[in-house]
């Protein structure tokens, strides 16, 4: 949810947010001599989209001549083991843009936490429009049926893209343990929902055993993206169509394709239905893809069997509710100062609930 456009049509960073600011000439430091432009003097805004990990915009110069970077780094306070994890994000887009190349390349990474209190890494800048909870009126405001139409079609089909990548060329075949991955995936975000329980729910406990019990054969591993939707993309400002970045790396692994199928429409509600919390996906604009349509798309193109898929959105809605608890316990904590995370406790008990709901 990184480097979205800077046209006037949409404002995508803003001054650092208080309490989470860093050394920024600690950073300029570390930076020097690495990075085209950066003997200049080094200015920081904060890309102001996203809940989890932080992503700041680097400014070396002035002008129209200043070099342009991304720094991404983990959320402020403790994280749950194995997330937001910036080494494992950096390696990915080391390699992934040879043979995905909407992925940004990432081109400095410093483990040192002597520098910032945490690891981080810098990529390059991809310019483009990121679509949140609207449809910004550079696509017409949700009113153009043709732009809403073709932002459900992008994201399907920029999924398939990528997950018909081959990972051993790249040097990614090791970065993920395809057997035996969605019995870990599922016993795994029930452990983060116990450790980042506030109160007792017995919807999401329902939820959890059902998952055990009803767990499918999974389809031949591939690569995985682990929380693909269409706010952690842009497209181009000129085509709604065309996507010119991905965001969010940090969840690359290798396993079942349609664990990232079910992410996608777990926030994807067709008209009608009451929208999902803090649905980042303006899924019942006229023209726009029902859920269907989109599973159908995706099985067109990529020729995979898609008759589980009710399963993996069960279990995207529960994932889309643990991360939002997580956050929570955090912002509950002191451990962010975030005011937009207030509310996120009851979100994520709508989403449990619409979870229940959509079980086959």
């Amino acid at each position: 949810m990184e480097a979205p456009s800077r046209s006037p049509q949409v404002q995508d960073v803003i001054p650092v947010r208080r309490g989470e600011a860093f050394d920024v000439e600690a950073v300029a430091r570390v930076l020097r001599g690495r990075l085209d432009g950066s003997e200049a003097p080094l200015h920081v805004e904060q890309f102001g989209g996203g809940h989890a990990n932080l992503t700041y915009l680097l400014r070396f110069g002035e002008g129209p001549d200043a070099n342009e970077y991304v720094l991404r780094r983990p959320p402020v306070g403790p994280v749950a083991p194995g997330s937001h994890d910036m080494v494992r994000e950096y390696r990915a887009l080391a390699s992934l843009w040879r043979g995905f190349p909407l992925a940004p390349r990432a081109l400095v990474l410093c483990e040192d936490v002597s520098v910032i209190g945490v690891p981080f890494f810098v990529m390059e800048r991809r310019r483009g429009v990121v679509v949140r909870g609207a449809v910004p009126e550079i696509f017409g405001g949700g009113r153009d049926v043709a732009a809403n139409r073709k932002l459900s079609e992008v994201v399907v089909d920029t999924l398939a893209q990528f997950h018909a990548v081959d990972p051993e060329p790249l040097g990614l075949g090791a970065m993920g343990r395809p057997d035996g991955f969605l019995e870990r995936q599922v016993t795994g975000w029930a452990g983060r929902f116990e450790r980042a329980k506030t109160s007792d729910d017995p919807v999401a406990e329902e939820i959890v055993r059902w998952l055990i019990q009803h767990r499918p054969v999974s389809p031949a591993p591939t690569p995985l993206h682990n929380d693909w939707r269409l706010d952690n993309m842009a497209v181009a400002q000129d085509d709604p169509g065309r996507c010119v970045a991905v965001y969010d790396w940090d969840m690359f692994t290798l396993g079942d394709p349609l664990a990232d199928l079910g992410t996608l429409l777990a926030l994807w509600s067709d008209p009608g239905e009451g929208p999902p919390t803090m649905n980042p996906m303006p899924t019942q604009s006229p023209g726009f893809l029902t859920r269907a349509q989109a599973i159908a798309r995706y099985g067109e193109g990529t020729g995979r069997d898609v008759s589980g898929v009710p399963y993996y959105l069960v279990f995207g809605t529960f994932k889309m509710g643990v991360v939002l608890q997580q956050i929570y316990f955090r912002y509950q904590r002191g451990q962010t100062q975030d005011a937009r995370f207030a509310a996120l406790e009851e979100a994520a008990r709508t989403l449990f609930r619409l979870a229940a709901e959509r079980r086959p």
